[in-house]
């Protein structure tokens, strides 16, 4: 069940991300977060490097399998893309910048 407000409708991401932050308060499903991420970085970096365009698949298995795995075994909630696709997108890479400066515990 979603911590947050189901029937909430956002007007801009600045209100949308507290929200993302509340579906996000489990450590683990945020260290999932973290490691998809990075294997998006990894992969897309080795996409770029070989030239080979099969890594890009891999990116979006990678992002989402460990996000997901995140909330339906840690955070036990629906994943915000479902609802929000783009704020959702937008709030995993803000949230992986905020965990890198130190502004979110990892």
């Amino acid at each position: 069940m979603a911590h947050g407000a189901p029937t909430a409708r956002f007007t801009s991401f600045t209100q949308f991300y507290p929200f993302y932050l509340g579906e996000h308060r489990n450590a683990v499903c945020r260290r999932l977060h973290f490691i998809g991420s990075l294997g998006v970085i990894g992969c897309v970096a080795m996409a770029v490097a070989t030239g080979n365009g099969w890594w890009l698949p891999g990116a979006v298995v990678c992002g989402y399998g460990f996000a997901w795995v995140g909330h339906l075994f840690f955070e036990k909630n629906r994943p915000a893309t479902f609802r929000y696709p783009l704020y959702s997108l937008m709030g995993d890479w803000v949230m992986f910048k905020d965990i890198c400066i130190g502004k979110i515990k990892l």
